[in-house]
């Protein structure tokens, strides 16, 4: 089953018609969507909430986790079984303050959602006789028994609430929970980033760390809303060539498959941005190339789009920090903890599965970006000096300037950089952006224990693509055994990407190693060529 749609015309003007959404719930008569309520298993949530359960539902930002919670709550109300009442409970302020903020949340969505006015004097009063550590079990027991059917209460940004105010919450719904459902809610659905398993609770009253899943041990279950299956995204994107009767290329289909792995924010805001923004796009004959589509993230990344920009905020954090770094150097060496490979998959950053990775290639390309924003702003390299006359870029060249570069300034630079194991790494990445930024753009590859970072530029040329290849590996064993293994890894992703030339990089970190030992250049050959390798 498809949202309601638009009848399908070429000439449709594409102000008038439905569109990509990137920012708040979907509405299915606005936006292009899949039906919120076919994410989720329903059998299993209806199920849940007929039996009495308080669970949690949690995704990264911009998943659709509200729109999921959104139509739930119009199913619920709709069969006149149950009441059920949506609040976004996002307060930060003291205890008070904050019960205050969801008490009149609740008091909105319930006259919206149910016309029902009961909670304007109910909860002051609760406030006056309970105070804030009681209010709000107080509120709900009363407001429970107001009425025949069952309450269903659903909480969204749970976990925004912080230290004592969380804990109240949780403690309070925990109280009430035998009392369900004549005098207290008959199912609650907490809905945030995090399962409450994870969440760590500073509390100031007890100068202790409380542990969510102590606060809230009546959980039953934990549902986790997931990204697009490859279907979903072709189905999504299929409705606007229906409404509009502009196609997408199947390389295109396939691209953004590629480069989101079906992360609903990104699909759709790529869409948008090659469907709506582009103004080339806008022309309803045109199909949506492949090539639209890696414009579209160009545009996406350069904007500082917010749901990226808050995804890049998070790599300042020392539990992200500990994850990530060792994906950028290649390394193998793991400080971090199964409770911050958690927090960091919550987030959406790394992938659920197996091998540990970015979660998608967008993401791959926008944590390098954001480390290396200062580093490239203080680079004063020039693209034009690195393009010759026909506007073919010069790689060889470029690469004896970074290594110049790094002998000189490398101790300065690195130092400067937040993720220090892999700033060598980070640094090249840095110096290339800025020359490639100029027309032609890199794609990267690096993961836990992969002993390497590979990087792809793409350069547009006569109408065609060259593409050059440039390895980089930390000396950990012999530069002998080193050279070796990374010019079979360099030949076979030169291989894999039909790429024109290749360059393996070699930083020696060793401590008191001169630069005259560690700073040279060789040819090599391989299968079919030579592949030339640089020392650092």
């Amino acid at each position: 089953m498809l949202c309601k749609r638009d009848v399908p015309s070429a000439q449709t003007d594409f102000m008038t018609t439905r569109f990509f959404n990137t920012a708040g719930p979907v509405r299915p008569q606005k936006n292009y969507c899949i039906p919120p309520l076919d994410r989720l298993d329903l059998d299993d949530v209806l199920a849940l909430i007929r039996d009495e359960k308080y669970f949690v539902l949690y995704a990264p930002r911009q998943t659709g986790k509200t729109s999921a919670l959104l139509a739930l709550r119009d199913l619920l109300n709709s069969n006149g079984a149950y009441r059920c009442v949506y609040a976004n409970v996002e307060a930060r302020e003291d205890m008070e303050r904050a019960l205050r903020a969801i008490f009149s949340e609740l008091e909105i969505q319930a006259s919206i959602t149910l016309g029902d006015e009961s909670l304007a004097g109910l909860w002051r009063g609760a406030l006056d006789s309970a105070g804030p550590a009681g209010a709000l079990q107080q509120v709900l027991r009363h407001w429970s028994a107001a009425d025949p059917k069952p309450l269903v209460l659903m909480i969204d940004e749970i976990d925004a609430l912080v230290g004592d105010t969380l804990l109240s919450v949780l403690r309070q719904l925990r109280a009430g929970y035998p009392q369900r459902p004549t005098h207290f809610p008959q199912s609650v659905v907490l809905c945030g980033v995090r399962d409450v398993r994870d969440y760590r609770i500073h509390s100031s009253a007890e100068n202790a760390v409380i542990a969510g899943g102590s606060a809230f041990n009546i959980k039953a279950e934990s549902l986790r809303l997931g990204d697009f299956s490859a279907e979903e995204m072709r189905v999504l994107l299929t409705q606007h060539t229906e409404a509009t009767g502009q196609a997408f290329t199947s390389a295109a289909l396939d691209t953004v498959w590629a480069r989101t792995q079906g992360q609903p924010w990104l699909v759709n805001a790529l869409a948008y941005e090659a469907c709506f923004r582009n103004k080339a796009g806008r022309d309803r004959a045109r199909p949506i190339a492949a090539d639209d589509i890696l414009e579209a993230q160009e545009q996406l990344i350069a904007h500082r789009e917010m749901h990226l920009d808050q995804l890049a905020d998070k790599l300042q954090e020392d539990r992200v920090r500990r994850v990530v770094e060792p994906l950028l150097s290649g390394g193998d060496e793991r400080e971090f903890t199964i409770r911050d490979l958690e927090y960091v998959r919550d987030l959406g950053l790394i992938a659920q599965g197996d091998p540990l990775r970015i979660a998608n290639p967008i993401y791959a390309e926008v944590v390098p970006r954001e480390l290396t924003a200062a580093a490239q702003t203080g680079l004063v390299q020039d693209a034009a000096w690195y393009i010759d006359p026909a506007g073919g870029l010069d790689v060889d060249e470029l690469l004896a300037a970074f290594q110049a570069f790094f002998r000189e300034h490398s101790e300065h630079w690195v130092a400067r950089l937040d993720y220090q194991e892999a700033g060598p790494q980070l640094l090249l990445q840095a110096f290339l952006q800025r020359i490639v930024n100029g027309g032609g753009r890199i794609e990267r590859e690096y993961g836990l224990g992969r002993g390497r970072t590979d990087l792809l530029i793409i350069w547009p040329q006569g109408g065609r693509k060259r593409k050059f290849v440039v390895e980089c590996k930390i000396l950990r064993q012999s530069l002998e055994r080193t050279v070796r293994d990374g010019l079979a890894q360099t030949a076979g992703y030169m291989d894999r990407c039909a790429a024109e030339s290749g360059h393996l990089v070699v930083f020696d970190r060793t401590e008191g190693r001169r630069w005259e030992d560690k700073v040279f250049r060789r040819e090599e050959p391989v299968a079919g060529g030579t592949i030339t390798v640089w020392g650092m």
